[in-house]
């Protein structure tokens, strides 16, 4: 395909790696016949590497076949996350390298998770915009603070960290956007 017939989120090889498309930003000169440049904003899959590359509007990139699979995570495998396809039971081992800053979302009984797969190899993991985790330390609420609104750390059941709000106690069950990893609300 054209570089200027690629699109966000495509699935692109280049120099032999696989990268998935994040950004492109298109820049045209001004001056008469110069070419339409395009810079693409690539992340490796796997390892989420971040590489930049400038092609001109008519180079070639070539695109590659990525599968996502719905799957739920199943167990630990060692250090290996196990997750299971939900239409045909095959199981996918991903290891934690792939799995990479994700690790802190993945939890059971939980739907919305992606396994990416090229030729029947898994090689990324895409995780649900929200998860609910549970809140396993935290400081005590201050009593008598003031009336401004203040956050405080909480380590949760998988080991993340994120700030909360002084009113979250222990065992509180937490909304946490996956994006940002945030605090999104009681769950």
């Amino acid at each position: 395909m054209k570089a200027s017939e690629v699109k966000k989120g495509n699935v692109v090889e280049n120099d032999g790696t696989v990268y998935q498309v994040r950004d492109i930003e298109r820049s045209a000169p001004t001056a008469r016949g110069g070419n339409v440049t395009f810079r693409f904003t690539l992340y490796s899959i796997p390892g989420n590497r971040k590489f930049d590359l400038s092609l001109r509007a008519d180079d070639d990139l070539k695109e590659v076949d990525l599968a996502r699979r719905q799957a739920k995570f199943s167990y630990m495998d060692g250090d290996a996350f196990v997750f299971m396809d939900d239409e045909d039971y095959t199981q996918y081992t991903l290891g934690a390298d792939v799995v990479g800053d994700n690790a802190g979302y993945v939890v059971e009984d939980v739907d919305g998770y992606y396994v990416q797969v090229i030729d029947d190899a898994p090689v990324g993991l895409q995780v649900p915009s929200s998860v609910v985790l549970t809140v396993v330390d935290t400081a005590p609420e201050l009593k008598g603070s003031s009336a401004t609104k203040r956050n405080k750390p909480a380590r949760l059941n998988t080991g993340i960290e994120v700030q909360v709000p002084e009113y979250i106690t222990n065992g509180e069950k937490v909304t946490v956007n996956t994006l940002t990893g945030e605090f999104a609300g009681r769950a």
